[in-house]
């Protein structure tokens, strides 16, 4: 199992680690609610230096990027960020990641950290343009801070003006002494914020810098249980769960990262998708009866006829109901539709609702 840079902080500060995508992980330090509601209406930090970096690099660089991400990217200019995916040639996804311009020719890839060895093969496989490539995943730290006071905590620390930089830009800038880092205005929680790309062996510094800075906000270490409570109530997807290698960007309602103004692997499959339409759809839903949906909780209609199946679901600390994303078929995918999750044998009644819940 690996480790992240900061594996013996997570363990000295009590942190429950368990095992994610191959690392060692903190899921809480001590209450998932409490980290929820820090991120939600003050300032948490993770480490999610588990992610993956890929540096691309190379006058061909942008072909290589058009033809395996679904998004335009010639659309970004230098400092701008882009969600996009990979798709497969099997009509699904190989995963979904960021797109940073550094400059006409330097790109850099942020991909779930699942995914590192896949997707390098995936866009190696497809690199005929001469691209240099660099794997940079097991040198760099991230850390994400995030919630409403993110950015009066981090201001302290850098001469970057950080209000001036919009959503999905990013700027290269010193921070807490440390050069070269890169402060983007992205994150998983829709609870505002920015993320932090500094060199491993800076890592420890910047956390510590970061919680001084915070400490009168309250700043609160956050885990990867909180992480996806945040990011389930804002309906972003997380792959392995609302994504796979057999969903479509056009079923999961990632038609907006999904352009056809340019050939991409496959693209004419999800043409048809979005030209015919789809059998399936990924809706959000909530809980009118009591329980939680988990993920794989078969989706049933009235009669009890299976529709669909849970991708992701939980207790919402901010609403204080039970929600969740799930595909069902088509012609149950209207706001205030009528569906049944079966948990432990009992059809406990839902509707769908719009997304984002919060």
């Amino acid at each position: 199992m690996k480790t992240v840079a900061l594996n013996d902080l997570h363990v000295s500060l009590g942190a429950k680690m368990i095992e994610f995508a191959g690392y060692n992980m903190p899921v809480l330090y001590n209450n998932l609610i409490q980290e929820h509601l820090a991120v939600r209406n003050s300032v948490g930090v993770f480490d999610v230096s588990h992610m993956g970096e890929f540096l691309l690099k190379g006058e061909k660089a942008l072909d290589l990027i058009q033809l395996v991400t679904s998004n335009d990217a010639s659309k970004l200019t230098d400092g701008k960020v882009q969600y996009s995916c990979l798709p497969n040639t099997d009509g699904g996804i190989v995963d979904d990641l960021l797109v940073y311009r550094l400059n006409a020719n330097e790109y850099y890839l942020v991909v779930n950290a699942s995914n590192i060895e896949k997707d390098w093969n995936w866009i190696s496989s497809h690199n005929t343009f001469g691209v240099e490539m660099t794997n940079l995943s097991d040198a760099y730290s991230l850390l994400a801070v995030q919630g409403p006071n993110a950015i009066k905590a981090l201001q302290k620390l850098t001469e970057v003006d950080l209000s001036s930089m919009e959503y999905y830009t990013f700027k290269m800038g010193a921070l807490a002494g440390i050069e070269h880092c890169i402060i983007s205005n992205t994150g998983y929680t829709g609870a505002g914020g920015f993320e932090l790309y500094v060199k491993n062996e800076d890592a420890k510094k910047l956390w510590d810098a970061v919680f001084e800075a915070g400490k009168e906000f309250d700043i609160m270490p956050a885990g990867l249980g909180a992480r996806d409570t945040l990011r389930l109530e804002k309906g972003f997807c997380l792959y392995g769960h609302d994504i796979n290698d057999t969903t479509s960007p056009i079923e999961a309602g990632l038609g907006w990262i999904t352009k056809f103004t340019k050939p991409f692997i496959n693209h004419e499959h999800h043409q048809a998708l979005k030209t015919n339409g789809v059998s399936k759809k990924l809706v959000g839903f909530e809980l009118i009866d009591r329980g939680i949906p988990r993920q794989y909780y078969p989706i049933k209609d009235a009669s009890g006829n299976v529709i669909g199946e849970v991708t992701s679901g939980t207790q919402s600390p901010s609403l204080n109901k039970a929600i969740g994303m799930g595909y069902v078929s088509t012609e149950f995918s209207k706001v205030d539709s009528e569906i049944f999750i079966e948990i432990r044998d009992k059809q406990i009644k839902a509707k769908v609702v719009k997304i984002p819940f919060l």
